[in-house]
């Protein structure tokens, strides 16, 4: 190992200076130094400084990946030869890892075993057999809004987009809770920048839900350095590389790849770098591009990335959302109006967008069933404004059978989530496709008229319930 000194701490940017004659370290290789009470702080090589007047040696500038409150000038640095490198083996199922790959879980360690660096020069797609690879395979997620309009395809990435506080984090949990209970897939969950609170709710969720056994989490929460916020990304898609080398199809679940982007940002401008015209670091589009490539496909298994998407101020434009969403197959956008009047999810219906609703994916009935509602909800817009001013009184007969028709719809596409129990005093609904088509269809046709539009807010299938008071109401 090449040893070194500690010469600059500026917060979470450390220089390390090493002999004019040693071996030029790489970039993202790894270093450990100590803090004055022997805490281990482990920093990561970004980049290389060349000799100038005053500076006797070769000189790096790292990050810091763990915390280095303690960590003094003129400690001694050790280069360890290589980059980051985690743990890839069924062993770290159920387990809860940081960036460095180490458990967080009290578990006791991992057992020791194949190791994997999470930074890799990109493959070509033509290696990976992407073309072998034509048929859509559609991922029931038993959330009406989804299935309906917005269908997971295995293989493909979607973003969950909204501001704070409209339920991007519970409808990650949800898709996590319904598809990997019922598919055969397993889960790599990554934390990126958010709440430890919500980490901890996740596992214990997963443990009571009995799904944990098939999910590997990795955590770089918003109390952590930005190096480990930045870096965790790279370490849950490397998870997720190798079960796909495995012949295990893998849902990747990412909240929040906002945060990873901040956390780019905020390394940006404490190593100086002079920031782009919108403010954000003028390396983002490659930094985004590093972790959105690495999501694909080959001829035996598939990578399916769900990613949270925060939205500061709930501006759409904002560069960094805007990066993110070229790398996006599917667009499911919440709406702050949408939780305002209650209609959880939040989705809003005619400003998301699929590239799927196609005949040749979903079927003929499907894409129908999705048109008629997706037509009525647009009608709906138009109506409720007029509605707001003049009164429903003043439409005319048939556009106020759309109307109560387009409500009744919004109602029906709400759901109890089963991990939302806690907060809405609810039992989650699993609703299968062909349920919620057939509840549309029986919507639009007129068959529920009669039935007030409150009977169809959060509940699930249109039950024999529901059936026996539509004759009620008739009789």
């Amino acid at each position: 190992m090449q040893k070194g000194k500690v010469i600059s701490i500026q917060g979470p940017i450390v220089d390390v200076e090493f002999a004019l004659d040693a071996f030029p370290l790489e970039i993202y290789e790894i270093i450990e130094a100590k803090t004055y009470n022997g805490q281990k702080v482990v920093l990561e090589v970004v980049e290389h400084f060349r000799k100038t007047e005053g500076q006797s040696g070769n000189i790096v500038r790292c990050i810091s990946l763990t915390s280095n409150f303690g960590l003094q000038r003129n400690a001694e640095a050790l280069a360890s030869g290589s980059g980051i490198k985690v743990p890839v083996s069924e062993k770290i199922y159920s387990r809860i890892l940081n960036v460095l790959g180490q458990p967080i879980d009290k578990k006791g360690q991992i057992e020791a075993g194949p190791q994997r660096a999470i930074h890799k020069k990109r493959k070509s797609f033509l290696s990976d057999g992407i073309n072998k690879r034509i048929k859509f395979k559609i991922m029931e997620t038993g959330i009406k809004a989804i299935d309906l309009l917005f269908p997971l395809v295995e293989g493909s990435t979607s973003g969950i987009i909204g501001g704070a506080a409209l339920g991007k984090s519970i409808l990650i949990l949800e898709l996590m809770h319904n598809v990997a209970k019922r598919q055969e897939s397993m889960c790599v969950f990554i934390g990126a920048g958010e709440r430890t609170r919500e980490g901890n709710e996740l596992y214990y969720e997963l443990d009571k839900q009995g799904i944990l056994d098939k999910t590997v989490l990795v955590f770089g929460q918003m109390n952590e350095s930005p190096g480990a916020r930045f870096e965790i990304v790279h370490t849950g898609i490397t998870l997720a590389e190798y079960f796909q080398e495995q012949m295990k199809d893998v849902l990747l679940l990412v909240d929040n790849i906002y945060r990873f982007a901040q956390a780019g940002s905020e390394l940006s401008t404490l190593l100086g770098r002079v920031p782009s015209e919108t403010g954000y670091q003028p390396t983002l589009p490659t930094e985004i591009a590093d972790f959105q490539e690495r999501i694909t496909f080959n001829a035996q298994a598939s990578i399916t990335a769900l990613e949270a998407v925060y939205v500061p101020s709930d501006d759409l434009t904002d560069p960094a959302v805007v990066c993110i969403f070229s790398y996006l197959d599917s667009m499911i956008i919440l709406s702050r109006q949408k939780v305002q009047l209650g209609l959880y999810p939040a989705i809003d219906m005619l400003t998301s967008s699929c590239p799927f609703l196609d005949p040749m994916i979903i079927g003929e009935r499907h894409l129908t069933v999705a048109q008629k509602v997706l037509k009525i909800f647009n009608r709906y817009e138009e109506l409720r404004k007029i509605v707001a001013i003049m009164g429903k009184e003043e439409l005319s007969l048939e556009d106020r059978i759309i109307f109560e028709r387009a409500q009744k719809l919004q109602n029906f596409l709400t759901q109890p989530f089963f991990t939302a129990e806690a907060y809405t005093g609810k039992k989650g609904e699993y609703v299968h496709l062909e349920e919620t088509l057939d509840g549309c269809e029986r919507i639009i046709s007129g068959q529920l008229d009669k039935i007030p539009k409150e009977e169809f807010y959060m509940i699930g299938a249109l039950s024999k319930t529901l059936e026996s008071q539509r004759l009620d109401y008739e009789t």
